[in-house]
């Protein structure tokens, strides 16, 4: 069975070490980030287990860079121990939070805990109204055609089948799509979404995608 893969992102040498040997003698498969921006680069080539995130880096902050990790755990280790910190980092997408200084066993617990829930753990195929997506081919089906999309028309629809019952407004499209798709900006995203609504439209003979004026984009239900 291939190890959980746990991405530590933290710019201080001395703690990245001390979590990488901790990580690395229960058993499991460490990379490390130095900066926000590095390890933004590395979920965009990969998909880790689990994220260690410090706040306090170089390039992109922690804060920035917690809302683009979709479909993977968060655990801020950070040594901001204010309650407000810990709330709105938990209510933005943390799955827990550990104050520096911190104590192995308890680490290794919180650990342990969120890679056997793991909610956020995506599936490899995500089903609705007749299209199927692929994540781990980056694929996309309405029935047994292929439909063929730009890797941003993909990233696109991803993030509507993720939340398919909910309006995802402009923003969060652009901040959970950014690691896969950093040339998509908010003046260009109405022309991907077009361009994807009329792949879809064709391919189903029906509208797939609506717009909400003013806010965002939602799945159609019929």
């Amino acid at each position: 069975m291939a190890l959980e893969t746990i991405l530590v992102v933290d710019d201080d040498l001395h703690i990245g070490n001390l979590l990488e040997e901790i990580l690395s003698k229960a058993g499991y498969r460490v990379k490390r980030a130095y900066s926000g921006t590095e390890a933004a680069g590395i979920l965009g080539e990969e998909e880790p287990d689990l994220v260690l995130l410090d706040l306090m880096l170089p390039g992109l902050s922690g804060e920035e860079l917690l809302p683009r990790i979709d479909g993977i755990p968060v655990i801020v280790v950070s040594a901001k121990a204010g309650i407000d910190s810990k709330v709105d980092l938990l209510l933005g997408g943390a799955a827990d939070y550990i104050t520096k200084p911190f104590d192995t066993k308890e680490l290794l617990a919180r650990v342990a805990v969120q890679l056997r829930d793991g909610p956020r753990r995506e599936k490899n195929r995500l089903s609705y109204n007749g299209l199927t997506l692929h994540t781990d081919t980056h694929s996309v089906f309405c029935g047994d055609a292929e439909v063929r999309l730009t890797p941003t028309e993909y990233a696109i629809l991803r993030q509507l089948m993720r939340n398919p019952a909910q309006v995802v407004t402009k923003t969060q499209l652009l901040d959970r799509i950014s690691l896969d798709t950093p040339d998509c900006t908010e003046s260009s995203l109405k022309m991907h979404v077009s361009n994807l609504r009329r792949k879809l439209r064709t391919a189903t003979g029906r509208e797939c995608v609506e717009a909400v004026w003013g806010i965002g984009f939602k799945l159609a239900e019929n």
